[in-house]
């Protein structure tokens, strides 16, 4: 224990020794939220069911964060371990494999709510954010919705052959997921023909699970994205334990 400790406080030093990757996870979803709460105001509308820009838009960022953290954050930092050889050198240490791959999970796990919480503060204190779920489903979401995503991450990292590569992948993959998912611009806006694209992307079913469960929804009017979700954590765990290179 006192071991992962340590070695939990390594990652977390090294997270914030990456400017990219602290400035994308908890400075960007604050800054669109600043933008666009300016000028949208969170006064409640009939466009978004009585709720106002924030109030959709809030959980909607939330996702944002868990994509870029699964999909960008997690395959640079195991990709540049990699390839400086520290996961060589750690493999050589007491300390178990399970363990340094808990440690990168643990780590980006408790990154992702940070900024989530972030955000739900500043539109609490800026934009009066109305709430009206149940807290513990909205928890539950976020952290399968985080634990799948990473699942994601650690595939790219596996079969990326560089630091390079799996930024490039990981950009390939997040950036179009992030705009055409409803994580940046509401879905209630897009043509009907992006809707069905934004209906294959993962994401999408985040931002379609946090907003339900921040308005009240019930487990049972989410179960596909429930699924789809739970689906590609599990094959992400069983992809990522075959594939994953230490070296």
């Amino acid at each position: 224990m006192r071991g992962f400790k340590k070695y939990l406080i390594i990652e977390f030093k090294l997270f914030l020794r990456e400017p990219e990757a602290f400035f994308f996870t908890l400075i960007f979803p604050l800054f669109i939220l600043l933008v666009f709460g300016s000028i949208y105001g969170n006064q409640p509308t009939p466009f978004f069911g009585g709720h106002g820009t924030v109030d959709v838009s809030v959980p909607a960022y939330m996702a944002i964060i868990i994509g870029m953290s699964g999909l960008m954050n997690i395959p640079m930092a195991v990709a540049t371990e990699r390839e400086k050889g520290i996961l060589k050198r750690l493999r050589a240490t007491p300390i178990h494999p399970r363990t340094i791959l808990l440690g990168w999970v643990v780590v980006y796990f408790i990154v992702t709510l940070a900024g989530a919480l972030l955000l739900i503060i500043a539109g609490k204190i800026i934009y009066n954010l109305r709430f009206e779920g149940n807290p513990i489903s909205v928890f539950l979401a976020f952290t399968l919705s985080t634990f799948s995503f990473l699942s994601l991450g650690f595939v790219i990292a596996s079969v990326a052959p560089t630091a390079r590569t799996a930024n490039i992948v990981g950009s390939v993959v997040f950036f179009p997921m992030m705009f055409l998912s409803g994580a940046t611009f509401p879905s209630q806006i897009m043509p009907e023909s992006v809707r069905r694209v934004s209906d294959l992307l993962p994401l999408t079913y985040v931002v379609k699970l946090l907003q339900g469960f921040w308005f009240g929804g019930l487990w049972e009017d989410h179960l596909k994205g429930i699924i789809i979700l739970l689906g590609i954590l599990i094959v992400g765990v069983v992809i990522s334990a075959k594939t994953f290179r230490w070296e």
